[in-house]
């Protein structure tokens, strides 16, 4: 992938980013959710954000860009991208000790700063 010349540098993209899922932890939590995790980790794999509501787990993919001209960010959560997220959730919920609980994977994204989220946005990759 290549970066313009007005496209911020990477510690500022990294910062915007880190910045955009604040705002999605603090949505889902304006929304009665409880924030489990940021970041969590299982190898190379990241979820960005894990909340809880009740006996609903959501595992949240942030995604951003400052227009739509190269196409929207939900469109950049691809097959590889779903696979990935389903191994590291399979794996949080293994370390966690969780079990009995609905599963959803939410995609939230920010279009030059307005949030959007796509609730239930893909299945789980088999």
């Amino acid at each position: 992938m290549s970066f313009s010349d007005n496209d911020p540098p990477k510690k500022q993209r990294v910062e915007i980013g880190r910045d955009y899922e604040i705002r999605a932890a603090l949505f889902f939590e304006q929304n009665g959710f409880e924030v489990l995790h940021r970041n969590w980790r299982f190898g190379h794999k990241e979820i960005d954000i894990v909340v809880r509501k009740n006996k609903l787990i959501v595992f949240v993919e942030v995604k951003s860009s400052t227009t739509k001209k190269f196409g929207h960010p939900v469109e950049r959560v691809d097959n590889r991208k779903v696979a990935n997220l389903t191994q590291a959730a399979s794996a949080y919920l293994v370390e966690n000790e969780i079990s009995g609980c609905d599963l959803r994977f939410d995609v939230v994204t920010f279009v030059a700063g307005s949030l959007e989220h796509y609730p239930d946005a893909f299945e789980a990759s088999q």
